[in-house]
């Protein structure tokens, strides 16, 4: 399997305590097997080297520049050192986690915009780690719009990424994501819903090829509102949004009562679920492809996927780790990058 442009895809360090770096290392051994995409991770070459022994897999490790990835893939894994010093045990995250896991995000939007790499995947992170080194930002995909913001000379905010959870079987969008459920109704509004519905309609036409999506977009409250009896917010501040989506072209249909939205037949009816909060989208999906659903950053210049899930502490370093996700993860990313990269539209 090749990407779209002929480059290789950069796959970031992610938490070194974590499982990422076994499952680089077994998804590396099973490249022919899988039909993976050529790839180069950005991390140190003896870390990489020193877990493969730990784990007992016989994977050669060779220091590269990312133009020497392709033809390097086929007989060992590339690594582009990052030149930091990554010392942390599996399961036991340390001071080189955090500044390694940081630079390694940095310079991987370096090189996709660059042009040295096609796509972005990227490992878990551990989100406490960053925060108690002084990390700033809410998560991973807030960071990835700030470096791209940074990059291209935009304004702070001025890009607004969007998660979307993909499989085969269902792709979700929390429209808020990780707010504690009593603050989801004072943050969700109808400008955020109709600019996330626009971002999930350009990105569906622009990456996924579908040229008209369907937008099924979940109500908050139980049967959507029951028309204002079980909450207003449905009526007052969805509703609304919707209509907006429908008067600018877009086939959005809601809001729906959540609890009947993800069955096999009602999937059928619709190319993604927006959904008002983050458990509302996030249960359907890990309770349909909890092993093999994919973490997707819209509204972002260039293609960003990771594994849907953590970084798994209490297996790191046993080998144990399902690598289906990053599988999935590295082929769609590959897939999307046969379009064009394409700003979001203006909003």
């Amino acid at each position: 399997m090749t990407t779209g442009t002929g480059l290789p895809l950069v796959l970031t360090l992610g938490e070194p305590a974590g499982i990422g770096p076994d499952l680089t290392l077994a998804v590396w051994r099973r490249r022919t097997e899988l039909n993976l995409p050529p790839f180069y991770v950005i991390g140190d070459p003896d870390f990489y080297r020193s877990r493969a022994q730990a784990l007992g897999l016989d994977v050669p490790v060779d220091a590269i520049l990312p133009p020497q990835a392709v033809d390097t893939f086929a007989r060992a894994l590339p690594v582009v050192p990052l030149d930091l010093p990554i010392s942390a045990a599996p399961g036991h995250p340390d001071d080189t986690s955090a500044p390694a896991a940081i630079a390694s995000i940095r310079r991987a939007v370096s090189d996709v915009l660059a042009g040295r790499a096609a796509a972005v995947v990227t490992n878990p992170i551990a989100k406490n780690v960053l925060y108690r080194s002084g990390f700033a930002e809410p998560g991973h995909t807030e960071f990835l719009a700030r470096l791209a913001e940074e990059a291209q000379g935009l304004k702070a905010g001025q890009l607004h990424p969007v998660m979307m959870l993909w499989s085969r079987e269902l792709a979700v969008v929390p429209v808020t994501i990780h707010l504690p459920l009593k603050d989801v109704v004072t943050r969700l509004t109808t400008e955020l819903i109709v600019t996330t519905g626009r971002i999930v309609a350009h990105d569906l036409t622009a990456r996924f090829g579908i040229a008209r999506p369907r937008l099924a977009v979940a109500g908050l409250n139980p049967h959507a509102g029951e028309d204002g009896a079980l909450g207003a917010e449905d009526r007052d501040i969805v509703a609304p949004a919707i209509a907006t989506l429908r008067a600018v072209g877009i086939d959005a249909v809601g809001p729906l009562p959540a609890d009947t939205m993800f069955h096999e037949r009602a999937r059928a009816g619709y190319d993604v679920a927006l959904c008002m909060y983050h458990d509302q989208a996030l249960i359907p999906i890990k309770t349909l492809a909890f092993d093999h659903g994919v973490n997707v950053t819209l509204g972002l210049p260039f293609v960003r996927t990771s594994p849907d899930h953590g970084t798994a502490f209490d297996i790191a370093g046993t080998g144990k780790a399902n690598p289906q996700s990053l599988v999935e993860a590295l082929k769609l990313a590959a897939r999307l990058t046969a379009t064009a990269p394409a700003l979001v539209p203006a909003q």
